[in-house]
């Protein structure tokens, strides 16, 4: 039992508060550099994090269309628009396109006589039809012209027009199938343009203007007796047909894109008796880009990383304790933990030696055979202020002059992908001097989901926690033991209070 001061008159609980304090200075120390440990690991993982972001723009570096991509312009954009690759050749190309391709549709003759969202099993109509119609059953064709295996679908006892339309869809048999409430008919029709239907020789059948069978047969009557359906009336289903460059030789395609040389060709209306000029040229603009948008990371990561390592250091703004913060407002807190977190980073190696790294892969000639062999030949270049931790400086002007004249060349200077070590991109040394900085920080400072003994400075802090607990658990004992004394001294003092009001009773009954 704690007594505070009722003999004394002492603030007892005061004067143990200040003794703790005095006793509690190496656990603050402790949880300041606790906290140091956490911020200097957080700040090398913001790091990683932009490191990171520029090793995925790498691929892109890697890769043939970030330099040579292609840009094809049409005389009729409204019918025939075209894609390149980075092999494409330049020049112009001619397109006259006859026919687009369609899908094959049937719709119902005359409205229906069901109810779309009442079970079917429940309705007359469907209760008239004879058993072997009482499914759906059609077949389609496959690529080679031959008939797919027939699509069966029994109706359930809860199913209703809507719900089986939807089954029907939902299936993967190249068919889709809706009620039209406006209309009170079916919508029947495949989800894929083109005629596969293709009769063998000599067995043309011709059917309102459809080559040979319709590409959604019917093999039994629910279609024709619930649906009102015609087989003979489907519409559509017929191939894209375009004629190249005046060639007089007529091409066919069950989609409306074709691939060509290169191009790939989309088709959105016919062209007419006149033909689209397409003309392909190199697209410097997005080359350019690209090369900005990687140029530019990669300064910004320059100068996060340079920036850690300039930050003035104050040692005399350790980090608050929660004491002190209870007397401290918003405001000054922030300013004093940018204070504290200034300079965290200065002076460690594995940022100096990654940026040194790294600036090595851009100063290094590479053997490519070709007409450039450094950056300077395209205009890419480092700062000449040494404050700038090398930060790369580009001149445009030449940069595209390199790109419309020799793509290729510049592609291998950037990224030549061998084994032998003065023909490598600067890229590929460059991303290898990345992966050793990312690694070195790694381990230092892990990854989000890493536990404290999978890293360097995590092992610090587990060990700090562990001293910690250890010196909290003593604090305890310490705090017990000045209440302890305290709480004697209180009893000796009231047992001196009470002896002594009892010889002054007795001698004031004395003199009576």
């Amino acid at each position: 039992m704690r007594i505070g001061g009722l003999a004394s008159g002492m603030d007892i609980d005061q004067l143990v508060n200040k003794l703790m304090t005095a006793e509690r200075m190496p656990l603050d120390k402790m949880q300041q550099d606790k906290t140091m440990l956490e911020w200097k690991r957080d700040s090398f993982r913001e790091i990683n994090t932009k490191l990171s972001e520029l090793d995925n723009l790498m691929l892109d570096m890697k890769l043939s269309k970030t330099y040579n991509p292609k840009t094809i312009s049409s005389s009729m954009e409204g019918a025939v628009t075209a894609t390149g690759t980075p092999s494409t050749s330049n020049g112009t190309f001619e397109m006259k396109v006859k026919q687009l391709a369609t899908n094959a549709i049937n719709v119902s003759e005359s409205k229906l006589e069901i109810e779309p969202d009442k079970p079917l099993k429940e309705q007359d109509a469907f209760k008239n039809l004879k058993t072997e119609d009482k499914y759906v059953l059609f077949t389609t064709y496959n690529e080679d012209g031959e008939k797919n295996e027939p699509y069966k679908l029994e109706i359930k006892d809860d199913d209703t027009l809507n719900t089986l339309l939807k089954r029907i869809s939902d299936d993967d048999n190249n068919v889709r199938a809706f009620f039209d409430e406006g209309t009170g008919k079916v919508i029947m029709e495949t989800t894929r343009t083109g005629n596969y239907n293709k009769p063998e020789i000599g067995e043309e059948d011709i059917i309102d203007g459809i080559n040979g069978n319709p590409e959604i047969n019917f093999e039994n009557d629910f279609f024709s007796t619930l649906l009102n359906m015609n087989q003979e009336k489907e519409t559509g289903g017929q191939n894209a047909k375009f004629e190249y460059n005046n060639s007089g030789l007529e091409m066919e395609s069950t989609t409306n894109d074709y691939k060509l040389n290169g191009i790939t060709f989309n088709f959105t209306d016919t062209t007419g008796d006149k033909s689209a000029k397409l003309t392909v040229t190199n697209d410097v603009d997005a080359s350019v880009e690209k090369i900005m948008e990687f140029v530019d990371k990669y300064n910004e990561v320059v100068e996060k990383m340079n920036g850690a390592q300039r930050e003035e250091k104050y040692r005399d703004y350790p980090p608050l304790t929660d004491e002190q913060k209870k007397e401290m407002s918003e405001d000054e807190i922030k300013l004093w933990e940018e204070r504290a977190k200034s300079g965290i980073l200065r002076g460690e190696t594995s940022l100096t030696s990654g940026l040194f790294d790294m600036r090595q892969s851009w100063y290094a000639t590479v053997e490519t055979g070709g007409e450039y062999t450094s950056l300077t030949q395209i205009g890419i270049t480092t700062s000449p202020n040494y404050m700038d931790g090398g930060k790369l400086i580009v001149k445009e002007d030449e940069l595209r002059a390199a790109l419309q004249e020799n793509p290729a060349d510049v592609q291998k200077l950037f990224s030549n992908s061998t084994d032998e070590g003065a023909s490598r991109g600067i890229i590929n040394r460059l991303e290898e001097s990345l992966d050793r900085t990312m690694d070195t920080i790694g381990e230092r400072a892990g990854e989000g989901t890493d536990t404290l003994e999978n890293y360097t400075l995590g092992k610090r802090m587990k060990d700090l926690d562990t001293r910690i607990a250890a010196f909290e658990d003593r604090l305890t004992q310490v705090e017990t033991r000045y209440w302890n004394q305290f709480t004697a001294m209180e009893k000796a003092i009231s047992r001196m209070n009470n002896q002594s009001a009892q010889l002054m009773s007795q001698f004031g009954g004395g003199m009576m």
